[in-house]
């Protein structure tokens, strides 16, 4: 099955290009990144579950999230800060996974209306390094960021 969720990383460039078209509205699609609770039930899987420590998605608001197994152990933990905000439109953030070799990444959120009842998301993911970029691509990351997605849809539709 092809994924819907297009992701871009030219050799020898420290960023990647990740694009998706979903049939929602493109206020609808921004909520999943804005709303709390919406972050939470698309970033959990069957495997964790997601929780928001602190959730500021504002210009100047900071972030910080962690992914417990069903035993309620904690496997992943990220944090960030926002940099600038436009309801609908971009957001710009900092992201960093704690206890991990990686460093702090600058992501490009841009939400496009394309329809009434669709939209695309294009982020634009800057690392470090080439080096550091090319060690996330080694980790299943373009499976896990295109299933996110596919919950994102799954759960909005619900919602449109």
């Amino acid at each position: 099955m092809e994924r819907k969720t297009k992701v871009i990383a030219e050799e020898g460039k420290q960023e990647m290009i990740i694009t998706r078209e979903f049939d929602l509205p493109v206020e609808l699609l921004f909520k999943a990144y804005e709303e709390p609770a919406l972050v939470e039930e698309w970033m959990s899987n069957p495997y964790t579950t997601m929780k928001l420590l602190k959730y500021e998605c504002k210009k100047h608001g900071s972030y910080q999230y962690e992914s417990s197994d069903s035993q309620g152990n904690v496997v992943f933990r990220a944090n960030g800060a926002v940099h600038d905000f436009i309801p609908g439109k971009k957001i710009i953030r900092t992201f960093e996974m704690e206890n991990t070799p990686f460093g702090v990444q600058m992501e490009v959120y841009e939400f496009e209306k394309l329809t009434e009842g669709t939209s695309k998301l294009s982020m634009h993911v800057i690392y470090e390094s080439v080096a550091q970029r090319d060690q996330i691509l080694k980790l299943p990351f373009a499976q896990g960021i295109s299933m996110a997605h596919d919950r994102i849809q799954e759960i909005l539709s619900k919602v449109k």
